[in-house]
């Protein structure tokens, strides 16, 4: 499972015209499913954004010293089936890697459900649909999570 993480003013998506989900300040999750991935991968990656510090900290002086819980902020969480998609041959994009379309909504719909689990405001976009996200990214802060990295041993 990958996660693109960026950290926002605000973000918003609309599908037809209509916004579906709108946050303010907090993190703009694009999530991409593979093959293979499962409710541990879920956890793995809910706990590490959870608490992960990208914010600075309350007088400014550090760049990245509190987490979204900390600062109460809130999460919009947008399916992204391109994330996990090769771009080693040709020309063309690659989604050999992508899960099933069924899968990976149930999985799209537990992760946002974990996130809820732990208190936060969770908006998100719809599945599948064709989607106009909006993001003021704020830095820019963007980071890449994988699930399979979260998993193994940490190096000395």
């Amino acid at each position: 499972m990958i996660a693109l993480l960026q950290r926002v003013n605000r973000s918003w998506v609309e599908v037809n015209g209509q916004t579906v989900g709108k946050i303010g300040r907090g993190i703009n999750i694009l999530l991409g499913v593979e093959k293979g991935d499962t409710e541990e991968d879920i956890k793995f990656l809910i706990e590490k954004i959870v608490s992960l510090r990208i914010f600075p900290s309350e007088d400014g002086k550090k760049e990245f010293d509190r987490s979204v819980v900390d600062i109460n902020g809130e999460l919009l969480v947008v399916s992204q089936f391109t994330l996990p998609a090769s771009l080693r041959k040709g020309r063309r994009p690659s989604f050999d890697r992508s899960e099933r379309p069924e899968r990976a909504k149930e999985l799209y719909e537990k992760f946002i459900e974990a996130l809820r689990d732990k208190g936060l405001k969770v908006e998100s976009g719809i599945f599948g649909a064709d989607m106009k996200v909006f993001i003021e990214n704020d830095g820019p802060v963007t980071f890449i999570l994988r699930s399979e990295d979260l998993k193994k041993p940490r190096k000395g």
